[in-house]
């Protein structure tokens, strides 16, 4: 595999997942980057003892760092895995790429991939967290990445088709960090919300699950009052969509991330727009 494909794994302190990504795909036999956000724990120590190539560097955005990887690190082969530290893949996945990359039909410029989130050991199977489709397995020199500070999408030249099997998302670094991450996301959403464009400018290239997304967010999400927003889509997740059935994990799981950190989103810009941003306590 290692003259088809190279792999691509951005990372920031990520000493406590990168390990079991590492023994995923190295099944694959590829050239594996590590492209480092200047991690202060064992990060790029772990990568180089793997036989991974690790650049180190200072980007704004993820987006800013994977067109930077996709434009200067030295790919030689067709294609390109993107993972993430905090992900695996399945054998079943790592046998279909095997197949597929050698026969793949010249049109198709990229494939989608299915990924499972597990949390609190748990998959989170309900609530509209599966299927979740993305593209991460592309051929050299025909994507990009959207512009944008979050959630950003591959743009493609060529036609995408589907892999069967997964990635699995399955981070190992603890509640408190999960919330410190999605606070900051936050941060990046508002930044998102308040730039100065029409929120429907963006990719025509998405995958359909993808752009579907986007466009229920701007034009019927945000639309709604804010706060009452948060809670209407925690009930439509947890209850219309069963999230329920994830039991206690899924509980936690979907009112974080369905009702608090939307919630967070708001609050925030009620901040900004009642003129208390940057105000100290008294």
């Amino acid at each position: 595999m290692k003259e088809l494909l190279s792999i691509y794994i951005p990372t920031l302190n990520e000493e406590i997942n990168l390990p079991h990504c590492l023994a995923s795909v190295s099944k694959l036999g590829a050239t594996i980057f590590v492209v480092d956000s200047k991690s202060t724990d064992r990060t790029v120590e772990i990568a180089k003892a793997a036989g991974c190539e690790v650049v180190t560097g200072d980007w704004r955005t993820f987006s800013d760092k994977m067109n930077w990887a996709m434009k200067e690190l030295p790919i030689k082969t067709p294609w390109i895995l993107r993972i993430d530290a905090d992900e695996w893949i399945t054998d079943e996945l790592i046998a279909e790429i095997k197949a597929k990359l050698g026969s793949t039909p010249d049109d198709v410029g990229a494939y989608s991939i299915n990924r499972r989130v597990y949390f609190l050991n748990r998959w989170i199977r309900h609530g509209g967290m599966y299927p979740l489709w993305g593209v991460r397995l592309w051929r050299t020199g025909r994507a990009r990445c959207e512009v944008r500070e979050l959630d950003e999408h591959m743009e493609i030249d060529g036609r995408i088709e589907n892999l069967k099997h997964d990635i699995v998302d399955e981070g190992r670094r603890g509640l408190t960090h999960w919330v410190q991450k999605h606070n900051q996301y936050t941060d990046a959403e508002i930044r998102e919300m308040l730039r100065a464009r029409q929120p429907d400018d963006s990719s025509t290239t998405l995958i359909r699950q993808a752009a579907q997304k986007r466009w229920l967010k701007n034009n019927l999400y945000y639309k709604l009052p804010k706060f009452w927003r948060a809670l209407i889509f925690w009930v439509y997740r947890y209850f219309f969509k069963l999230g329920f059935l994830d039991g206690v994990p899924g509980l936690i799981y979907h009112t974080l991330h369905g009702f608090w950190f939307r919630f967070l989103i708001d609050s925030k810009l009620y901040e900004i727009e009642s003129g208390q941003s940057g105000k100290s306590d008294k």
